[in-house]
This record gives C-alpha cells, structure tokens and sequence, in this order.
C-alpha cells in the first residue's frame, strides 16, 4: 500500500500506467478482467478469489487447522501424479473457470488435454476451465467451500470435490454432488 500523500489508502500504486488501482476489498462485485488487474496490483495479497463475480478474500493460514493438513495433502496428491502417467498437480493455482469465476483452490489435479483432460494451460500460463478434481482444506471457511464453492465447481462440472474439514472430510463425486 502505498504511503504516498497523493493516493488514498484504498489504492494501490503499482499499476503498470500508473495510475492508482482501487485495492481489492471482500465483497466488491467485478468483471474477471478488472478482478484479475486489482490482484496483479496487489503484490502482498497471497490468496483472492472471483466466485459469482464477487470478491472473496481468506484470512491468515494457521499451522494445524491449515497449513500442515495442506502439506500432507499436497504430498498425497504428488505421489499420485508420479504414478499416474497424464496427470498434474498444482499447489494453490488461480483456474478461469469462466468469465465471471476465477477461484484458487488449496490443490487440484487434472488431466493433462492431450490425455483427455477438459481444462487447458492458457498462454499466460493460467488453468482455464474445470480440473477433474478440486480438493480444499477447511477449518473457518468450512461453510463457504461446502456450500457456495461445492455449488460453484459442480456447475462447473469439476468430477471430484474434497473438502478436508479438519475435523472430518467430505468427498464429492459428481454423482453425489446433491
């Protein structure tokens, strides 16, 4: 954030033309192009989600209730990929799933597309479109990955969700999606 008299502390001054960008704020209604230039410009913000064209920020990460089950779950899905030929796993990536919707999941795994997998790697190097599996790790946000999220990627036609609660995991297959 900038410290300069001239830019109110709701800008950002990183903007490539110069001019001040409005920060990213929690519930602010974008278009994923403006989304996607906010986040650029704000270069100590480590996770920003689109979801229904509304901003979603998520608060500190936590040792046990987050940050040691996403390792082990990372270190689950990585020993998966090295013996699963066409498949890949990404730690935390931003995926476009449409033009209103751009959520960065705690990890996913896809098929590569030349293997059959539906979602792409855009030429700025960006997920676009549905992974087959969708995994997140919850403790504060349990309500809103299983529920606002859960009714995103199913609309989306992600596979498989798991929600890692913690305390007690949830698995969905499209199937079970209901």
């Amino acid at each position: 954030m900038s410290t300069d008299a001239q830019t109110p502390s709701h800008f950002t001054d990183t903007c490539h033309s110069g001019k001040p960008v409005p920060l990213l704020e929690p519930g602010d209604h974008l278009t994923r192009a403006e989304f996607e230039r906010r986040y650029a410009a704000c270069s100590n913000l480590k996770k920003a989600e689109l979801i229904h064209e509304v901003v979603h920020l998520s608060a500190a990460v936590r040792f046990y209730q987050h940050g040691r089950p996403h390792a082990k779950l990372i270190a689950w899905l990585s020993m998966y990929e090295m013996d699963t030929p066409g498949v890949m796993v990404a730690d935390n990536p931003s995926v476009r799933l449409d033009d209103f919707n751009e959520c960065q999941p705690d990890a996913l795994m896809m098929l590569a597309p030349d293997c059959g997998g539906h979602a792409v790697i855009d030429e700025d190097d960006y997920i676009r479109g549905a992974p087959e599996f969708v995994a997140e790790v919850a403790s504060s946000s349990v309500s809103f990955d299983l529920h606002t999220k859960r009714d995103l990627y199913r609309g989306m036609n992600v596979q498989e969700y798991l929600v890692w609660r913690v305390c007690a995991t949830i698995w969905l297959v499209t199937r079970q999606f209901t």
